[in-house]
């Protein structure tokens, strides 16, 4: 589904996808598109942040409310904060106009990898956490955390790698099978799954900053 108010953005972003063999749906209003989304989830939600009315934003809050469907955010605000908001509001990739349509096809390609379902494995346990991967849970000391896909993702990279500095370049290139991007987009998930994860996110135990590096993920909470 494509939510993007600007007719010749809309036309050729779905005329392009349609090409590459997928369905598409299109609304040019967020109010519109937030009634078909109450009818159907699309496999991927692509929409415009600065939407009149119901903006991206408040869509992709409503989506994620109640489903973790990749959503990725189109917007014209280039600076990194405009783009960590994005983010912060539930999207799992964002891409900034003007862009190619090839990059957006291949990030759309790799939302659906990423949520395509596969070989079920068996649930296991790293420190304080235990992890069923076949249903994609997450529990912590007995109580399950309830975890959007692209906080599973990067939970699940971090338990199978206890103890090992890992860089925001490591982290895009195996979470969002990114060969660039802007570190801020690991930022704002790191701090969303703290809080989720962590007993005071504040302080974090678990997954630790390792200052001028990146990330070290410490399964018991000490060392």
């Amino acid at each position: 589904m494509i939510v993007e108010d600007d007719p010749t953005v809309r036309g050729v972003v779905g005329d392009y996808l349609r090409s590459s063999g997928y369905d598409v749906s299109s609304f040019s209003d967020g109010a519109r598109a937030r009634d078909a989304l109450a009818e159907h989830l699309p496999d991927v939600l692509i929409v415009d942040r600065m939407l009149p009315g119901v903006s991206g934003d408040d869509l992709c809050r409503d989506v994620r409310s109640r489903s973790d469907i990749p959503v990725i955010m189109l917007t014209a605000l280039g600076a990194v904060d405009h783009r960590i908001s994005g983010l912060e509001h539930g999207a799992d990739d964002y891409i900034a106009k003007p862009f190619s349509m090839k990059e957006l096809q291949l990030r759309v390609a790799a939302q659906l990898r990423r949520h395509s379902p596969s070989a079920p494995a068996e649930p296991f346990t790293v420190g304080a956490f235990r992890i069923d991967p076949g249903h994609r849970r997450v529990w912590r000391d007995n109580d399950e955390i309830a975890l959007t896909t692209r906080e599973y993702e990067l939970l699940l990279f971090c338990v199978q790698r206890p103890g090992e500095v890992l860089t925001r370049n490591d982290i895009l290139g195996e979470v969002w099978g990114w060969t660039f991007g802007d570190a801020s987009t690991v930022t704002v998930h790191v701090r969303r799954l703290r809080e989720k994860i962590e007993p005071e996110p504040r302080f974090p135990v678990y997954l630790r900053t390792e200052w001028g590096a990146g990330y070290r993920f410490t399964p018991y909470g000490k060392g």
